[in-house]
């Protein structure tokens, strides 16, 4: 199985500050914080085009073109599998236009471990467009390694981020 990451969807981002908030054996908050010269909305938009900003070496099908992401209560951020199945990583529990999106699940190989997850991602505008700031928590049955995969999580999302600042416009 491949390892996931998650980028924000956004041209000439600022670096972005990543940092594993807390870890302990069964669980994980990972936080992560870039600027934007997209209002908050455009951002959210952006956001919701999963298949354009996740990474397709961070699939189960390899192919960022199988993921789509419905952005309403109860939608799925959910992944199309050869074959005719498919794999919800993630269900929208909250959203708030252009704000807010608060998504419940657990990605890639945590999926196996028991465990569960929040991602919390809000939009701010600031004075040279927007702040997005993405929370992912994790926590259950680590097999009391979740201290060890926090900072693994941690930097598959920090690469992401990275690429983002050299991403074509979408």
């Amino acid at each position: 199985m491949k390892r996931f990451a998650l980028i924000l969807p956004l041209l000439m981002a600022s670096p972005a500050g990543a940092e594993v908030v807390t870890a302990s054996p069964n669980g994980f908050e990972i936080r992560h914080t870039v600027n934007v010269t997209t209002p908050p909305a455009a951002a959210f938009a952006a956001f919701q085009k999963v298949d354009t900003w996740w990474s397709g070496e961070h699939t189960y099908s390899g192919q960022a073109a199988n993921l789509s992401l419905s952005m309403a209560p109860g939608g799925c951020w959910c992944e199309q599998l050869p074959g005719g199945g498919g794999i919800q990583h993630m269900q929208v529990i909250y959203v708030d236009p252009g704000k807010r999106v608060v998504m419940t699940g657990s990605l890639g190989p945590l999926l196996y471990l028991a465990t569960a997850g929040v991602m919390d991602v809000q939009f701010k505008p600031v004075a040279q467009g927007s702040q997005v700031v993405l929370n992912y928590r994790a926590a259950g049955f680590f097999n009391g390694g979740a201290d060890k995969l926090a900072p693994v999580v941690d930097g598959v999302i920090a690469e992401q981020v990275k690429r983002l600042g050299a991403s074509p416009a979408r």
